[in-house]
């Protein structure tokens, strides 16, 4: 299969950086880029649109800016980026590679925070350490999927929250999914806000509390929008 990658991006009030996030991707070359406005009240459907790269406004949510990002794309890949995210050539590269190998279904990157922190630094590691041994990535991993598996899939479910856990595991139901080496470099603001210690726990908490069946909508008010 020849990849045509389409970069579907979800964003809500990312004006401060995501003039880099798409410049970066679009040295990448891929087949199309596309912005899911969640309903922003700062410029970043300006900054999109002056970039040229295809605006589509949603509701606010993850799960239904991804999805309707995703019906809108042309691409036979769907590569969901965060606004905040980025991916080196080698890795973009190593996307393409995996996923012109017949049968394989999907994956995602290697976790890389944005700082040169011990701190986070050792957290990036275990996350990876994390992803490998349960075999699941978060959504700030770039998950890529081929796009006649996400439909039959029925795209990401309408969660609050861990929608990027749950579409994951469903994923690997599908055939054979790939976890890079290579990474996704991750914006620490979150960690810069909230506190290193406070920000890891947290994390820690919710993707346990989802892996053991306790629904999202219980706790999904405890992970605040960071900008």
């Amino acid at each position: 299969m020849n990849p045509e990658i389409s970069v579907v991006i979800p964003a809500y009030n990312e004006s401060l950086v995501l003039k880099n996030t798409l410049r970066k991707v679009r040295e990448h070359r891929p087949h199309e880029i596309i912005v899911v406005d969640g309903g922003s009240t700062d410029r970043t459907t300006s900054i999109a649109e002056a970039e040229g790269v295809r605006v589509i406004r949603s509701k606010k949510g993850k799960y239904a800016q991804m999805n309707i990002g995703a019906q809108k794309a042309t691409g036979n890949i769907l590569w969901f980026l965060h606004a905040d995210s980025a991916v080196g050539p080698a890795g973009y590269r190593s996307m393409e590679d995996s996923m012109a190998q017949n049968g394989r279904v999907g994956g995602a990157f290697a976790l890389k925070i944005d700082s040169q922190k011990r701190s986070l630094l050792f957290i990036s590691l275990v996350a990876n350490w994390r992803s490998r041994i349960l075999g699941l990535a978060y959504g700030d991993q770039g998950i890529f999927v081929r796009s006649d598996i996400f439909r039959k899939m029925g795209g990401y479910a309408k969660l609050p929250i861990c929608e990027d856990l749950d579409f994951f595991r469903r994923m690997k139901k599908e055939g054979e999914v790939k976890l890079l080496e290579e990474e996704a470099l991750v914006s620490s603001r979150r960690w810069a806000e909230e506190g290193t210690l406070y920000t890891t726990f947290r994390n820690t908490l919710i993707a346990g509390f989802f892996l053991i069946g306790i629904p999202p909508r219980w706790f999904s008010r405890w992970y605040g929008v960071i900008r």
